[in-house]
């Protein structure tokens, strides 16, 4: 009797910004760090995490939702909110990808 070969398996992670859940390297993580709370564009560093869409319209859903914050079980410093924003700004619009597959 032969076994039945199964794809590889992939990690699946939802986005706190929209709650959609995709593959996990298709989703930013975000670390709280004792340092603050941090971008980790490797997904290997070690603390709390939480996942956000690369498109600005999530992180600023997450933010004024507080479900970042809620997510990593920590509140949001000015700091980290500079350096978050920060990054935010490099982001695309949502109307600026027409690749978005959940795009109506």
């Amino acid at each position: 009797m032969s076994k039945k070969r199964r794809g590889k398996h992939i990690p699946q992670r939802t986005c706190v910004g929209c709650h959609r859940t995709l593959p996990k390297r298709q989703l930013v993580r975000l670390v709280r760090t004792p340092e603050g709370v941090r971008v980790d564009l490797t997904g290997r560093q070690p603390g709390r995490g939480a996942y956000l869409h690369d498109r600005r319209a999530c992180w600023e859903q997450a933010l004024k939702r507080g479900t970042l914050a809620r997510a990593l079980r920590v509140e949001l410093t000015e700091d980290d909110l500079t350096r978050l924003r920060a990054f935010m700004a490099v982001l695309p619009d949502d109307e600026d990808d027409s690749s978005d597959p959940h795009a109506a």
